[in-house]
């Protein structure tokens, strides 16, 4: 494992899904309207391939670049964030295409030809798992504008619901200290201890007992909330979620931008419609499904159904806890099963299944106390700010983690369109609380 095969084979799956994303929209679809959630598909592509010249060409050979001329344009801190919407300023889907055909070309040399040394492994990783980000973005970009479904999406317009549930109840986690994080200082930093700069170092904590529930909410338990009026009972919600009901924000309205005052009444991809609550998959409006998880929620919603229900979100650590269960001087789990990476009957991701199966299933991806679905399904809110961790270090790409410090929360798990060649379960994930554009779901704790 992590020799040259391996990584040739992660760079070419790689290619071909970012390929599959860009090639299956019309030159109209490429043009997506702007929202400040989402980015032009070629712009994506070409950012992506910026970085692999970056980090590793650049880096390592100290190769120039393919065209100096636009490394401000593919570079996220030199372009602002509308600007790439600027026709005129980028090339069209033909030479965007080409420009990273030429870049994986360059990488596939040069994994084939260069020694493997570890930090060529590492940077090989980083780069190709940062590309799997925009691949999870390029997806929730197709939701935001109600796009065809990705190609990878199993049976996308299937009304079929998830089919049986099984109430899992709470998971007891007795008191103890342990594990949390990545080594920050490892030999095996390139290959077993991979890790983002985020989850180092590994550290012990101290815990009171708690229960956990062993699933995500589902849609039934969150329609429950919005038939009871909770958007409409201000009690339930924080200041922060008073505020966000009546932001005003910038929408997508029939198709095109536009800055509209949203007065929340449900969850973002709901409606009511002919006589029957719906839920939008992409383009297709489905039943909705009161066994399947409940996804796009914002920090602020799953907070107030939290203080309805007479719940709470865990802790970042409460969460890592329920997952792995590490304990010091242990063998050291990186999933909920063990060492093994992720597979399809043990998690939700990839973009296939799009967090349509029941919150009960995937029982063969059960944590050590019994928790379902904590790898892949929808990245589950947690109630900590996103701040780093005692001896924090930034790493080769110093805006991993460092710009998301404070104002943002963590989040934890990876969601149905991550990657499962990202995730582990000490990932952290950052996203601002209003965010609900994006996979995020929660489960809770007993008060």
């Amino acid at each position: 494992m992590y020799d040259k095969d391996w990584l040739l084979q992660r760079l070419y799956e790689t290619r071909d899904r970012t390929l599959a994303l860009v090639d299956t929209l019309s030159e109209h679809q490429l043009q997506v309207p702007y929202h400040p959630g989402v980015n032009p598909p070629l712009w994506e592509m070409g950012h992506s391939s910026f970085f692999y010249e970056v980090f590793v060409l650049n880096l390592l050979d100290g190769t120039p670049s393919y065209d100096p001329s636009m490394d401000d344009l593919w570079d996220s801190f030199h372009i602002d964030h509308r600007d790439r919407w600027s026709r005129e300023l980028f090339p069209g889907r033909e030479q965007t295409r080409d420009y990273m055909l030429t870049i994986y070309d360059r990488m596939a040399r040069r994994i084939r030809e260069q020694p493997l040394d570890e930090q060529a492994l590492y940077l090989y990783r980083y780069a190709i798992y940062h590309q799997h980000m925009h691949i999870e973005s390029m997806t929730w970009c197709r939701q935001t504008v109600g796009y065809p479904a990705p190609p990878a999406v199993t049976d996308p317009r299937s009304d079929g619901l998830s089919g049986s549930y099984e109430p899992l109840g709470d998971a007891e986690v007795p008191a103890g200290t342990w594990r949390i994080g990545m080594p920050g200082e490892s030999d095996m930093f390139a290959r077993e201890d991979f890790a983002f700069d985020g989850e180092k170092p590994c550290h012990d904590v101290t815990l009171d007992a708690f229960r956990i529930s062993r699933s995500p909410v589902s849609n039934g338990q969150f329609l429950a909330f919005v038939e009871d009026g909770g958007y409409r009972r201000p009690e339930l919600w924080s200041f922060g979620g008073r505020k966000w009901l009546q932001t005003e924000v910038d929408a997508l309205v029939h198709g095109e931008s536009g800055s509209v005052m949203q007065t929340p009444r449900h969850p973002l991809y709901w409606r009511w419609h002919d006589g029957q609550w719906q839920q939008r998959l992409f383009d297709h409006w489905r039943p909705l499904d009161p066994h399947a998880p409940a996804i796009h929620i914002s920090y602020w919603e799953a907070e107030a159904w939290c203080n309805w229900a007479g719940r709470r979100l865990p802790t970042e650590a409460e969460w890592e806890v329920a997952a792995l269960g590490n304990r010091p001087g242990e063998p050291f789990r990186r999933f909920p099963w063990g060492n093994e990476p992720p597979t399809p009957e043990r998690v939700d991701m990839d973009a296939t299944g799009m967090g349509r199966q029941s919150v009960s299933d995937l029982p063969a991806g059960e944590s050590p106390f019994g928790c379902r679905q904590m790898i892949g399904t929808a990245w589950e809110w947690t109630s900590d700010q996103f701040l780093p961790y005692d001896g924090f270090r930034v790493d080769m790409y110093p805006f991993m983690s460092t710009l998301q410090f404070g104002d943002h929360k963590v989040t934890r798990g990876g969601g149905c369109a991550t990657s499962s060649m990202l995730i582990r379960g000490t990932y952290r994930q950052a996203y601002l609380p209003q965010r609900n554009d994006v996979y995020t779901g929660f489960r809770t704790c007993a008060v």
